[in-house]
C-alpha cells in the first residue's frame, strides 16, 4: 500500500509540474483552531483536546502546495477509577501538550476540495513528555474563498503512539 500511495503522489506531482499553463497562485498564510477526541491509548489518559494550527503554503503548481505547519496541541488529562477486589482508586492524568514542527502538502483535485499530510517532529512541552514522529493525514474543504473546514487524524509516536482525531476551521490571510 505504501508504494501504491507513493507512486500515485509521484504521478500527481509529476502531472501537476506539467500543467504550468495552469497555474493558479495559491499561496497563503493559514492560522485556526482545532478540537478533537484522543483515540487507541491517548483515549485511556486524555478526553479532549484543543489545538492552533499555523501554516504557510506556496502554491507549486494549480494542484499542489507545499509549505510547513506548526501549531500547539494541548490534550485534557482524564481521570478513571479502577476498581478491584472491592476497593477503587481514582487516577487523575496529567493534561499533554505537543508543538509540532512539520513538512506540509496539500494536493488540490478540485478547487475546493483538498487532502494532504504534514510530516515532522512533535516537541513534547510538558514534563516526562519526549515528544515523537508528527504525522497528520488531513483532508479539507473551504467554506469560503478564504475559509477551511477540515478533518484530520494526529498521530504522535515514539515509544508509543498518541492518537488525536480532529475537527478544525483556518481561515487564509
Amino acid at each position: 500500500m505504501n508504494k501504491t500511495f507513493l507512486l500515485v503522489v509521484i504521478a500527481m506531482v509529476t502531472f501537476s509540474f506539467s500543467s504550468m499553463a495552469q497555474y493558479v497562485d495559491r499561496t497563503n498564510f493559514k492560522a485556526g483552531l482545532n478540537a478533537g477526541l484522543p483515540v487507541g491509548d491517548a483515549g485511556d489518559v486524555s478526553s479532549f483536546s484543543l489545538g492552533l494550527d499555523i501554516a504557510y503554503h506556496i502554491g507549486a503548481s494549480e494542484l499542489l502546495d507545499v509549505g510547513f505547519a506548526t501549531g500547539f496541541i494541548h490534550a485534557f488529562g482524564d481521570t478513571t477509577t479502577l476498581s478491584g477486589g472491592g476497593v477503587s482508586v481514582e487516577t487523575e492524568f496529567e493534561d499533554i501538550q505537543f508543538l509540532p514542527a512539520a513538512a506540509s502538502i496539500r494536493l488540490y483535485p478540485t478547487y475546493d476540495f483538498k487532502f494532504g499530510a504534514d510530516a515532522g517532529y512533535a516537541v513534547g512541552i510538558n514534563e516526562g513528555n519526549e515528544g515523537g514522529f508528527y504525522l497528520r493525514p488531513i483532508i479539507g474543504y473551504n467554506i469560503t474563498g478564504n475559509t477551511e473546514l477540515n478533518v484530520s487524524y494526529v498521530n504522535i509516536s515514539n515509544d508509543g503512539s498518541f492518537s488525536i482525531a480532529t475537527l478544525g476551521i483556518l481561515f487564509l490571510f
